[in-house]
């Protein structure tokens, strides 16, 4: 009797054991951010600071209806069983509207969607937007973990689709969350709208394409405001920095001492990218002006479709004469 007794707790307490360990495990998301051993949160300033300036992007800079700006910043703390945005795949309707129109409602809803059936978001964080090209915005993330990605969106204003993000950034290292990480972006073209220009009216996609990375010959045609064929690559159009805030006393966070405002000046002074002269095809030779019997000439013309800045190649002459002999003499 006591032998099976002691067969059945002993049974018991293994089956307790294999049921707490598979329960831990179910709740754990599936991926490298499940090896994540940290204390068990974090808090983060990120910082997201707007580089595009006209000398760094001269080509169609957006002057004015309207000008040069970016869109609220709209994030999320999240497990790998969730994707808010992946490059060569296809952007949900949340991200859609948000790329072409700034509007975050069915984005937000698609989060919180995700983190009600599968448990896989930590939290939802935005900061405002910046009203022109240059300039800084912040705001706090907390991170699990179990949740220990951040992604996040900016929509490029204007524009047709575009926009820089971030997907799925771990930062868990191991046993320790970073102290800082810095990362440079650049556009994204969300598939959804194909326009080439920043002012370009809407004309949706048809099949919907996948997110695609913007760069200096991709898409590869002339009227792209980002195509600068000399580059190799772009020069980033922003950057974001998180930085882990330090516990004081009382659970108070240490002071977040914000970025100089020269920061914007040295922008401009370091990214400075030529832009050729780009001009027209020439036109046909006008008529053959002179004196009968005697050597006329002729002209043909060509425009400015784009002026040189930042000591690209100038404009080449706008008019070309030749010789001809008059027509119609008596």
């Amino acid at each position: 009797m006591e032998n099976l007794m002691f067969f059945y707790f002993s049974c018991k307490v293994i089956w307790t054991l294999l049921v707490t360990i598979l329960g831990y495990a179910s709740s754990l998301p599936v991926g490298d951010d499940s090896l994540c051993t940290a204390e068990e949160l974090a808090k983060y300033r990120i910082i997201f600071i707007g580089k595009w300036s006209q000398t760094a992007f001269p080509k169609q800079y957006p002057l004015y209806r309207p000008p040069a700006q970016w869109s609220s910043l709209l994030g999320v703390t999240h497990s790998s069983d969730y994707s808010m945005w992946k490059k060569n795949e296809y952007a949900s309707n949340g991200v859609r509207d948000f790329a072409e129109k700034g509007e975050a409602w069915v984005l937000m809803k698609e989060i919180e969607e995700a983190g009600e059936k599968i448990q896989s978001v930590h939290g939802i964080f935005s900061a405002p937007a910046i009203t022109s090209g240059t300039g800084q915005t912040s705001t706090e993330l907390e991170v699990h973990p179990r949740h220990p990605l951040v992604s996040f969106v900016v929509r490029i204003v204007p524009s047709p689709d575009w926009f820089v993000g971030i997907d799925s950034l771990n930062l868990c290292d191991g046993d320790h969350w970073m102290d800082e990480v810095t990362v440079d972006l650049f556009p994204y073209d969300a598939g959804t709208d194909s326009g080439f220009t920043f002012s370009s009216p809407n004309f949706a996609t048809i099949p919907q394409d996948t997110v695609k990375e913007i760069t200096c010959s991709s898409p590869s045609h002339p009227a792209n405001s980002f195509y600068y064929p000399k580059l190799k690559i772009l020069p980033p159009i922003a950057q974001v920095t998180m930085v882990k805030t330090k516990k004081k006393q009382l659970g108070l966070s240490a002071p977040f001492i914000n970025l100089p405002a020269k920061s914007n000046e040295i922008i401009d002074t370091v990214s400075e990218t030529p832009l050729d002269c780009e001009v027209s095809q020439w036109s046909s030779w006008g008529l053959c002006r002179g004196v009968c019997r005697q050597t006329g000439t002729k002209i043909r013309t060509r425009f400015v479709l784009l002026q040189p800045a930042n000591n690209g190649m100038p404009c080449p002459n706008l008019d070309e004469e030749t010789g001809c002999e008059p027509e119609n003499c008596v």
